[in-house]
C-alpha cells in the first residue's frame, strides 16, 4: 500500500531541516562575536552645533493648554557639567528645542520635516516628567541657509 502525499511531507522535512541548519549557523557565528558595547559619547560644548531633522509634536502645558513641541535627534552627546551623560548609558540623543518667543516658533514651524543646524547657547538635561526628550537647548540660533 501507498500513502497518498508523502512527496509533500517529504518537501516539509528538508524544508525544517534547512531552516534548523540555517538557525544553527547563524546562532554560531553569533556566539563568536563580543556583545558591541556602545561608542562612547561626543563631549558637547556651547557653541557647539547640533544637526538632524527637525520634528513637531504637541503637547500640553502645566495649565493644559496646547503647545508645539520641536525635536531634533542627533547623535548621542555628553552635556557640559554638572549634566554629564543625563542619567543614561551613552547620553542623550533626543533634544527639545525650547522656544522662547512666537518668531523662533514661526522660525521652526517651516522648518519642520528638514534637516537643520543649532548652535546650542544653553543646553540641560530633561528633569521633569512628561518630557517628549532626554535634553533640552533653552538658548538657539539657526546655522546655515534655514
Amino acid at each position: 500500500m501507498t500513502r497518498s502525499g508523502w512527496k509533500a511531507q517529504l518537501g516539509c522535512a528538508a524544508v525544517l531541516a534547512m531552516a534548523a541548519m540555517t538557525t544553527m549557523a547563524y546562532a554560531a557565528s553569533d556566539a563568536d562575536e563580543a556583545p558591541a558595547r556602545p561608542a562612547a559619547p561626543k563631549a558637547m560644548q556651547i557653541g557647539d552645533v547640533l544637526t538632524g531633522q527637525l520634528n513637531a509634536m504637541q503637547s500640553r502645558d502645566a495649565k493644559g493648554k496646547r503647545v508645539d513641541v520641536y525635536q531634533i535627534v542627533s547623535e548621542p552627546r555628553r552635556l557640559p557639567a554638572p549634566a554629564g551623560l543625563c542619567n543614561l548609558e551613552t547620553g542623550p540623543e533626543t533634544f527639545e528645542i525650547v522656544v522662547a518667543s512666537d518668531a523662533q516658533a514661526t522660525q521652526l514651524k517651516r522648518l519642520v520635516g528638514k534637516e537643520v543646524a543649532f548652535k546650542v547657547g544653553e543646553v540641560a538635561c530633561a528633569e521633569q516628567a512628561g518630557q517628549m526628550s532626554e535634553a533640552l537647548v533653552t538658548k538657539w540660533s539657526l546655522v546655515g541657509k534655514n
